[in-house]
């Protein structure tokens, strides 16, 4: 299977530098995702204004990005993907699973700007929330993911795509490398961890 990565101590950041794309894992279809711990904590800012914190989603399976509005690039392929997702998932979305995009550019992706690139993409905001914060707070989120951002001269931003799915109990389940993998994986891996 292409596309999920489980995360092992000092591993992670070897691996995910030596990386471009998704990789392969050998569990099976029927094996429980490994625990790899507690899901980073976070307390951002929503496109509606409004603070969330990872604590206000307990209960709820759910699917951490990083991206930023102005990318023209694999930013919205990305979110293409989790788009089509969230219409696979049906009910459960938003009930049971929710999507969290997180900006890596602060500084640009406001509130306003974050509900206008979620319209654009065709994001139901009654289960996915985008979130931005101040640059401190972004750049801790990052770090404390294993993600990576970088502002580039030009204004665009390098970094990591990584797409974290967390379980009911606050658990970080899984990370997924890039935005070549296989949506049927991550439906998969997002039902599994509703049935548990």
């Amino acid at each position: 299977m292409r596309g999920r990565w489980f995360l092992c101590e000092g591993l992670l950041l070897a691996l995910l530098l030596a990386s471009s794309s998704a990789s392969a894992h050998a569990t099976k279809e029927n094996a429980r995702l490994p625990v790899v711990g507690p899901a980073p904590e976070f307390t951002l800012t929503t496109e509606a204004g409004s603070r969330l914190s990872l604590a206000d989603l307990r209960g709820k399976v759910l699917a951490v990005t990083f991206i930023y509005a102005t990318c023209t690039d694999t930013c919205p392929l990305l979110t293409a993907k989790m788009t089509e997702l969230q219409r696979r998932l049906g009910r459960d979305f938003g009930a049971r699973v929710r999507f969290v995009s997180i900006t890596v550019d602060p500084e640009v992706d406001t509130p306003e700007v974050l509900r206008g690139y979620a319209k654009a993409q065709g994001a139901n905001v009654e289960g996915w929330s985008f979130l931005t914060g101040t640059s401190a707070e972004i750049k801790d989120v990052i770090g404390r993911y294993g993600a990576y951002a970088r502002k580039t001269a030009r204004g665009s931003v390098d970094h990591l795509f990584l797409t974290s799915l967390i379980d009911r109990q606050g658990r970080l389940r899984v990370q997924y490398l890039g935005y070549r993998f296989r949506p049927d994986e991550m439906l998969a891996d997002l039902q599994a961890l509703l049935r548990e």
